[in-house]
């Protein structure tokens, strides 16, 4: 079986570890890149992000990232953002003030609304439902159940660009899609053998 190579984006602003792990465990060959000049345009490439959207895209701005990772999708090859990596892959989000995101999906991240039964982070195990049209979900049936840790949701324009809902004081896209680009906004490294997988689907693109 051919070893499939992928690339792990350092945005400077969180532990990339576990998804390393991750992918080690599924026996890929992994690329750390930091700056541009470590940055491969034939490689699939993960964005991986946690903490607040505008210190990860100052982290890929100031790292010189912004225009390998959209060299990569105007190629066409297989690009996979995962928590606030999917969410910087949308046009802005209203935390810390309006910031601009990369604008390869149309749409804005925004805040879950103040509930009293619900804690407005949403932390914890929760499902996805899904029609099961897309490669990047093979294998995994609809009501399944991942890791998710965040206070901000994905809220594209069109529904095209949606693949998968999640319920969570209100409904919203918890994986999302643009041609050959995919969001997913659970933890796929933290979530078993389901987000193995779909760690795997992504590799099989």
């Amino acid at each position: 079986m051919k070893t499939q190579t992928v690339q792990l984006i350092d945005a400077g602003t969180g532990n990339l570890q576990s998804v390393f792990n991750a992918l080690q465990n599924l026996g890929a060959e992994i690329r750390l890149v930091s700056d541009s000049a470590d940055f491969h345009e034939d490689a699939k490439t993960i964005l991986p992000g946690v903490g607040a959207f505008r210190h990860f895209m100052q982290g890929l701005i100031g790292r010189g990232l912004v225009a390998p990772i959209l060299r990569v999708v105007q190629l066409g090859i297989p690009l996979l953002g995962i928590c606030v990596g999917m969410q910087a892959m949308l046009t802005s989000s209203e935390e810390m003030g309006d910031t601009p995101g990369l604008g390869i999906i149309p749409g804005m991240v925004k805040r879950f609304p103040d509930q009293l039964a619900e804690k407005v982070t949403h932390t914890g195990w929760n499902e996805i439902t899904h029609d099961g049209s897309s490669p990047l979900l093979k294998s995994i049936p609809t009501g399944s159940y991942f890791y998710f840790n965040h206070s901000y949701f994905c809220q594209p324009v069109s529904s095209n660009h949606s693949l998968a809902i999640t319920d969570y004081i209100l409904p919203y896209s918890s994986v999302v899609v643009n041609g050959s680009v995919y969001g997913v906004q659970f933890h796929p490294e933290k979530s078993q053998k389901l987000g193995q997988q779909l760690l795997q689907n992504f590799l099989d693109l």
